[in-house]
């Protein structure tokens, strides 16, 4: 027996999410009936985070324990010629056999996309919020900072989730950048966002929290009043999840980023 450590992205427009579902097909179901594809197994495979449904990841990390003989860097190879376009596998190796994709990890870091301008973009439709009016960037920029650190962050957790004993995060880095330059205004705003772990909807109610203060429906302080108060409805709306990718997963001898083009 070995256990298969893969870095896989997805676009999650088709799907239901990474967990298996009854409700519809998810990530999960697909890699795990891509494995018995190649080596008549049904096996377990274990992600580094449950993404929502319309998520997607440029680098899910992914094990799963086999008795297949084949090399373990061929298993990528393998499994894409089982799985549709929207779904790929870009590495595979064995990993150690303690290694845990979940358990292991010591950060994780997501982007959210923003699209700016009268009109919404064809080709970014799937991945990007589009907004019709340009929010403050450094009013932005400014409740991003504001969650660097350990603090509660149970008001930026869905409403139903189920209860949690800490809803205490590290965030190590929090900002927004521009892509593009000139006078107008940059067509795309991106938010990255790396800490320990991440509450349900976290990053989206985040996202959805700064924008209504970068549009003035919020104050500037309501970042932090939601930090420190921790209702639910101190934050803001929920954000879209379309605009959202897993980006980066660190673990103590194993960084996505070292593995990716």
């Amino acid at each position: 027996m070995k256990r298969i450590r893969i870095i896989l992205e997805y676009e999650g427009t088709s799907y239901v999410g990474w967990q298996i579902q009854p409700n519809g097909v998810s990530i999960q179901q697909m890699l795990t009936d891509a494995i018995f594809g190649v080596t008549g197994e049904r096996v377990n495979v274990i992600g580094s985070g449950r993404t929502d449904s319309g998520v997607h990841a440029r680098a899910q990390v992914a094990h799963f324990d086999t008795q297949a003989r084949m090399p373990a860097d061929k298993f990528a190879v393998a499994l894409n010629t089982h799985l549709p376009p929207d779904i790929r596998v870009l590495y595979s190796a064995e990993a150690p056999p303690d290694f845990h994709a979940c358990f292991s990890a010591k950060q994780k870091q997501y982007r959210y996309t923003v699209q700016l301008g009268p009109h919404a973009r064809v080709q970014t439709r799937n991945t990007a919020l589009h907004l019709h009016t340009v929010p403050s960037f450094d009013l932005l920029q400014a409740a991003a900072a504001a969650c660097v650190g350990t603090h509660d962050f149970r008001a930026f957790m869905a409403t139903g989730s189920k209860p949690m004993e800490d809803t205490r995060r590290t965030i190590f880095s929090s900002e927004w950048s521009q892509v593009g330059g000139g006078s107008k205004p940059p067509p795309y705003w991106r938010y990255d966002v790396a800490g320990s772990g991440f509450l349900y909807n976290m990053v989206r109610i985040l996202v959805g929290t700064m924008l209504e203060i970068g549009s003035g429906k919020l104050p500037p302080e309501a970042m932090t009043r939601a930090l420190t108060g921790g209702a639910r409805d101190l934050a803001g709306p929920t954000a879209p999840a379309h605009g959202l990718t897993l980006w980066r997963v660190c673990y103590p001898d194993f960084d996505t980023e070292d593995y990716l083009a």
